[in-house]
């Protein structure tokens, strides 16, 4: 299995690997450890290149498979073949603004759920931008600037986000662990990884987050939407 490095330092930019297996017809490479985010819960992949020797392979994403992190290689360059040492280069800036778009999610999401109660139902995210939906009955504009002012009170409140990998009872043993409307946890999963804005919001989580919430930026609520009867989705961005 791929070694997860982004799980415990989301801010590593460059890692030292070696090529594991080798699928030539969807032409990707697994790796013995990664800080390649592979995507999931709403955020994407992360992209890059992976050097070896004298050759730069660009990576447009990574894939989550049971053997670990498959990283699907542009171009036609010929593959690196299996013990290759290879050097992995995230998109620092797109990764970054990743992580400070995720953080948004979990303000969003933390100040819904204290202040109103209401559970997710779906998400998505981009670069500094994202949308959230809520099991809301109404929403009104002048909620939805509330809503926008108490989450920039997170954001100045520089709250401190913490991960932890803990077992699966441990974790499951914190109240309201699962914020989603549907628990998406396999049964398999032996390990939780949680993400906790201290004081405000505590998941499970296996996204890259900024290491305080005053690092997500001024966030603005641009848009809402109703998708259905108790279903009201949020748009945020950040500069």
């Amino acid at each position: 299995m791929t070694e997860l490095l982004y799980q415990t330092d989301a801010y590593l930019r460059e890692f030292d690997a070696v090529v594991t297996a080798v699928d030539e017809a969807n032409r990707a490479v697994l790796l013995d450890r990664s800080a390649f985010y592979p995507g999931g819960g709403g955020q994407p992949a992360d992209s890059g290149v992976l050097v070896a020797g004298d050759t730069t392979y660009p990576i447009l994403r990574g894939r989550k498979g049971p053997e670990g992190v498959w990283h699907a290689v542009d171009g036609e360059l010929t593959l690196p073949v299996v013990g290759t040492g290879v050097r992995g280069r995230l998109d620092w800036e797109r990764r970054y603004a990743l992580m400070r778009t995720h953080t948004a999610m979990h303000i969003l999401c933390g100040v819904v759920y204290r202040d109103y109660g209401a559970l997710v139902t779906g998400g998505d995210m981009e670069p500094l931008k994202g949308r959230m939906d809520f099991e809301f009955e109404s929403l009104t504009r002048e909620l939805v600037s509330v809503i926008e002012e108490a989450v920039n009170r997170e954001v100045a409140a520089n709250r401190l986000v913490r991960v932890q990998i803990l077992p699966r009872e441990e974790a499951f043993a914190i109240p309201d662990l699962i914020r989603t409307k549907i628990n998406l946890l396999p049964p398999e999963i032996s390990h939780v990884r949680t993400v906790e804005l201290v004081g405000l919001d505590l998941q499970a989580d296996g996204g890259t987050h900024v290491q305080s919430t005053a690092e997500v930026g001024r966030m603005r609520v641009v848009d809402y939407k109703s998708k259905g009867k108790i279903n009201k989705r949020i748009y945020v961005e950040m500069a």
